[in-house]
């Protein structure tokens, strides 16, 4: 197979857990006879230093010409202690999702039993443990208008969604469910929100087609609770941007740390994976970041865009097999871990290489 592969860092740790990734899609090139060409782009703050602004033109087109996309993550303190900045990293992300028809943003929460003591709720409540979330990615509040009045003293943000935009990804979530338990959780605030029921109907009316699937509708604040109470119960969950973005935050403590979750940002054309965790600029450079999620990102791109199913197994395969072995990053050892066991980025990289 011969595929064009392109890298984007982004800012922070971004930078650290990609060029590992890389490392991962050289090894599975290698031993499995494909070639990759890789690219690299400029995204975030590093883009706006460069060149002025978050989303490059000349990223763009590397970004619709290629034929996956491994990310890492945009963000710095710079913007986030200055809440009137006008340019800000996190415009190019959502440029990037719009542009590219990213609609569908794919989750697994899947515990590694190795992992169960790294959690911070109870191992009993976790085992078993197996979530795919699909969080619409390019409507709701993030994409409405926004703006103030009163002299600036009342802001808005509009949510909004077309029947469209919620048809789409519904049918994604219920395809997947066919795949794994046949359950599906729909999560909106249809009691009080308009956007939630247009949803709700929606889901509803797309059910009929899927008669195998078993179908729940909860609200939100239900959803947040029952993750961390009953895990197990969910299966596929679809639901909006807003609310999929920090139900998915919650859900990686089931993963034991945010440094275990992978994502896929797909559409109708090239798609996009990366770890589910920002750039962490308070350990940049230090060595300590879990390279893991975007090593399972990798295993995802291989799988999704390139149906390199036996590939991804093996990327996964090394993972498990590392942990098995006692190594971990900090951010998921637990008190039975061994110090020598608790390697740096590239060290526990290098431990899945040896694995592949």
């Amino acid at each position: 197979m011969n595929k064009n592969i392109l890298i984007v860092p982004g800012d922070g740790i971004g930078q650290e857990v990609t060029a590992v990734g890389k490392k991962v899609l050289d090894r599975i090139a290698e031993k499995f006879g494909h070639t990759f060409h890789y690219d690299e782009a400029l995204i975030g703050h590093v883009a706006i230093e460069a060149t002025g602004s978050p989303l490059p033109d000349e990223t763009l087109q590397k970004m619709k010409a290629s034929d996956a996309i491994l990310f890492g993550a945009v963000g710095h303190p710079k913007y986030d202690n200055d809440p009137t900045a006008k340019v800000r990293p996190e415009q190019g992300l959502l440029k990037m999702r719009k542009e590219l028809g990213l609609y569908a943003n794919l989750r697994p929460i899947k515990l590694f039993d190795e992992l169960l003591g790294a959690s911070s709720i109870k191992p009993e409540i976790l085992r078993g443990a197996d979530i795919l979330f699909f969080r619409e990615l390019t409507g709701d509040i993030y994409f409405g208008e926004k703006g103030r009045k009163n002299d600036g003293n009342t802001a808005y943000d509009v949510a909004e969604y077309s029947r469209f935009e919620v048809e789409r990804i519904a049918r994604k979530a219920f395809d997947a469910a066919r795949t794994r338990r046949k359950k599906l959780c729909s999560v909106d605030k249809a009691n009080v929100i308009e956007t939630s029921r247009l949803w709700r109907e929606v889901i509803q009316k797309i059910a009929l087609e899927y008669p195998d699937v078993e179908v729940e509708h909860q609200f939100v604040d239900a959803t947040a609770m029952l993750l961390i109470k009953d895990p197990k119960k969910f299966d596929v969950v679809v639901t909006a941007n807003l609310f999929g973005d920090i139900l998915t935050d919650e859900a990686s403590q089931i993963a034991g740390s945010m440094g275990m979750l992978a994502s896929a940002s797909i559409g109708d054309g090239t798609g996009v994976y990366e770890p589910i965790h920002g750039s962490a600029h308070d350990i940049t450079g230090k060595g300590v970041a879990n390279p893991l999620a975007s090593i399972l990102s990798v295993a995802l791109l291989l799988d999704i865009s390139f149906g390199l199913k036996n590939e991804a197994d093996t990327v996964i395969s090394a993972v498990d097999a590392v942990l098995k072995a006692g190594f971990r990053t900090r951010d998921i050892a637990d008190a039975s871990t061994l110090s020598e066991n608790i390697l740096g980025t590239d060290a526990i990289g290098q431990e899945v290489l040896k694995r592949i």
